[in-house]
């Protein structure tokens, strides 16, 4: 019976010290949970980001129009007797010279002969059209053949009446045309209506190339990029760099480069914009030379956050 007892006793004394260090091994095993969780919590998210370096630059506003190259000086052709078309003394494209006789008009008639009557240049320039040919009937009254100055070209716009007020003589211009893809033509506004078409409410304006390339013939079609504003030596950053935070703009910028112990961190700086042209905007007060802007990643971004830099652009 004693022997049972002590049994007993010993089976009791296990069990509580098994219990004991289940209890220890528990409460050990939640601390150390508790601890790396308060490290996790401890561990800050950087936002991976783009930044540009800002550096003065120009940005042109501008208007598109299409426009048609003509001739400077155009003139008529009139013969100075009616009758018929005897010889013809040009081509169409031959350059000619003020009096040059173009062709002769025979003026004779049953029982009237007379000598043939000239046809003369009445400027100098290039021989455009001549509809006639030997044989055809011509008068005073119909003209029959066009001469330009081919080498003094203008390009000829209509300016729609709302944009009247930023058209002015001397704006300069970038021409495009189909017969030469890619590329440029400088141009000047030289002339400006002082009127508007009553029909269609619309401003004529003429430019010239500038300079003059014998590549653009009279006919040809024209895109025209007339700058109206320009701003030089001005901030520009893209438009989608620029966040809304309460109705009001604002950029993110670098304040803190990154340390061994800091990560970069960011400011939310309040801008005053300028213009923008083509997705690029100026802005006019608060950012300055060699500051790093945020140009890609800013959405999720707060004052003072964070950020790994991936990429600096010039």
């Amino acid at each position: 019976m004693k022997k049972n007892f002590s049994k007993g006793r010993g089976s009791a004394l296990a069990l509580t010290a098994a219990l004991i260090f289940a209890t220890t091994t528990f409460t050990s095993c939640n601390g150390a949970t508790a601890k790396n969780k308060k490290a996790e919590e401890e561990v800050e998210t950087l936002f991976a980001v783009n930044v540009q370096k800002m550096t003065p630059g120009n940005l042109d506003d501008y208007l598109e129009f299409g426009g048609d190259v003509e001739s400077s000086s155009s003139v008529s052709v009139y013969p100075d007797m009616a009758g018929k078309i005897s010889s013809i003394q040009i081509n169409v494209g031959d350059m000619v010279s003020r009096d040059q006789v173009l062709a002769y008009v025979d003026a004779s008639r049953p029982g009237m002969s007379y000598s043939a009557s000239p046809v003369k240049a009445p400027i100098s320039g290039r021989v455009t059209s001549f509809s006639p040919s030997v044989g055809t009937m011509v008068s005073q009254s119909v003209g029959i053949a066009q001469i330009a100055k081919t080498d003094e070209l203008e390009i000829k716009i209509s300016i729609a009446e709302r944009f009247v007020s930023r058209i002015a003589n001397g704006q300069s211009a970038v021409a495009r045309f189909d017969a030469y893809p890619g590329v440029d033509f400088t141009a000047k506004v030289v002339e400006v209506s002082p009127v508007l078409d009553t029909t269609t409410r619309t401003m004529t304006a003429k430019l010239k190339l500038d300079p003059v390339d014998p590549r653009i013939k009279v006919g040809m079609y024209a895109k025209i990029r007339l700058v109206t504003e320009s701003k030089q030596n001005a901030i520009v950053v893209p438009s989608t760099a620029i966040v809304t935070r309460e109705g009001k703009p604002y950029v993110f910028i670098v304040s803190q480069q990154k340390t061994d112990k800091e990560p970069a961190r960011v400011k939310l700086t309040a801008i005053t914009q300028g213009i923008t042209v083509d997705n690029k905007t100026e802005i006019s007060q608060g950012i300055s030379a060699g500051d790093l802007l945020i140009v890609k990643g800013q959405a999720l971004l707060n004052d003072g956050s964070g950020v790994n830099i991936l990429n600096v652009a010039e």
